[in-house]
């Protein structure tokens, strides 16, 4: 029934459309509120050791378990989701951020603050369980503009949280960024409760927990060595033990999940040439965007006496980073209409060559703010459309009933392009140092070092993208809904 135009009840057209903007608005909220929790710490990290009372290579794990249990908890999130309710995994998902946050918050000692970054990396799975309840709750045409907003978060709440986190452990006790991130936490549970309704979309049978199992050993085994291997040393037993562990045990996974009938991960669907694809080109853009997080604020704060360096505050380097955050979040409309007008596969190859020309940028500019500012901005700008696109990509190509899996195991892909990235910045910026007084700083050459590296890993991710088969009709298609 359809009130008069005049002064009537208001239109169901209106309260849907309203309906919709806050579905968007809470999952966008909540998208940056978790995928702020990756730089958290961040500022922390020199000072954790005599927070903690510990040595450095064991605080190194409250930023380690976050990883871990990102990489782990996606896949599986997205399948429960599937199963059971994308909006019950969502709030669990909440519950779990401020949980964690709370145990952070009054803790002063390791084992319970990593326990509660652990329970924090938990709530990874928010973003691809909220992209499959855009797909399956808005209506055809803003489907592709959400999903691109949200898809964006996990870049933007990275880039505008290191300001704010560096802002708080500057000027106020480091218990507060924890009591900070928790607040957001509740006021995301308790708008999703309110305002996200339950996808009718559903798949049948049972949870796949062996395969949960396996999955979750192997990426440990996978992705600890990876993070941890320049401690360790990457030619050490338990670092190359770990990676022929991560090879048996995910072959012998990747064995059990083609041989039963409901897996976790449907390898079928998965090896389908848009979806392999897609997802090897996400873990290069993930290698190429965290490249720029470590290497960008390193340069800002290296001392000005080495001629190259900048010589800002932790602050004042994020404070230049932070545009680069809002850009995602502005261009993530644009990669919607790119996405509309000739297709996802053209908006991520779009994104791969802004992203290879703001790290060419970045090789010529770097001896001013502004510059850094231009190169993040560039480098940012295409990240936030490639990262918009990819669930376009990814949707249509599997049935509506396994979204949140495929989007969990591609916001998987990106994590371990992320991990990789660490790792490999951090080995090339160790390579070549250059002495500051008692300090010892990454060499200029270190800095362009990886500028080339990422440029590198872009390449390979435009290769990838070419061999992703152009398709056939809409990005988004409607009619898998019912699948």
């Amino acid at each position: 029934m359809t009130g008069a135009a005049g002064g009537g009840p208001e239109r169901p057209g209106a309260r849907a459309s309203k309906g919709s903007a806050r579905l968007v608005a809470v999952i966008a909220l909540s998208g940056v509120v978790v995928s702020l929790m990756q730089t958290l710490v961040v500022p922390l990290v020199p000072r954790l050791p005599r927070l903690l009372g510990v040595p450095a290579d064991d605080a190194s794990w409250v930023v380690t378990v976050t990883l871990l249990a990102a990489a782990v908890v996606t896949p599986v999130s997205g399948r429960l989701g599937d199963m059971y309710g994308k909006r019950r995994m969502l709030a669990l998902s909440l519950l779990a951020l401020v949980a964690g946050s709370v145990l952070c918050a009054v803790s002063d000692t390791l084992v319970p603050v990593v326990a509660g970054r652990a329970l924090q990396g938990l709530a990874t799975g928010v973003i691809p369980l909220g992209i499959s309840i855009l797909r399956d709750e808005l209506p055809a045409e803003r489907v592709g503009s959400a999903v691109a907003l949200v898809s964006a978060t996990l870049g933007v709440g990275g880039a505008v949280g290191l300001p704010l986190a560096a802002a708080l452990a500057q000027y106020a006790d480091w218990h507060v960024l924890f009591q900070v991130s928790a607040g957001l936490g509740l006021v995301c549970l308790v708008a999703t409760v309110v305002w996200v309704p339950e996808s009718p979309v559903r798949s049948s049978g049972r949870f796949d927990v062996l395969g949960a199992l396996g999955l979750a050993a192997g990426l440990v085994c996978l992705l600890l060595p990876v993070i941890k291997g320049g401690t360790w040393g990457w030619t050490s037993a338990t670092t190359l033990g770990l990676f022929a562990a991560a090879a048996v045990v995910l072959t012998l996974w990747g064995f059990a999940e083609s041989r039963i009938r409901q897996p976790l991960v449907d390898l079928r669907t998965t090896v389908s040439r848009p979806v392999l694809f897609t997802n090897l080109a996400s873990v290069m853009v993930g290698f190429a965007m965290y490249a720029m997080s470590l290497t960008l604020p390193q340069l800002l704060q290296a001392p000005a006496a080495t001629g190259y360096g900048l010589g800002r505050s932790m602050l004042e380097a994020g404070l230049a980073l932070a545009p680069g955050g809002l850009v995602m979040m502005l261009l993530s409309p644009v990669s919607a209409a790119v996405t509309r007008r000739w297709g996802a596969r053209t908006a991520l190859l779009a994104g791969a060559v802004v992203i290879g020309a703001g790290y060419g940028a970045g090789l010529l500019l770097m001896s001013q703010v502004w510059q850094i500012v231009l190169t993040a901005v560039l480098i940012s700008a295409g990240v936030g459309i490639a990262y918009a696109a990819m669930p376009a990509l990814i949707m249509a190509s599997v049935p509506a009933t396994g979204t949140g899996a495929a989007n969990g195991l591609n916001a998987l892909m990106r994590s371990i392009g992320t991990s990789v990235s660490s790792a490999v910045t951090a080995a090339v910026l160790a390579g070549a140092t250059t002495r500051v007084g008692p300090a010892e700083v990454p060499a200029e050459g270190a800095f362009r070092a990886t500028y080339v590296v990422a440029v590198a890993a872009v390449v390979v991710g435009i290769v990838l993208t070419l061999l992703i088969p152009r398709p056939t009709g809409t990005a988004l298609p409607r009619d898998a809904r019912s699948a």
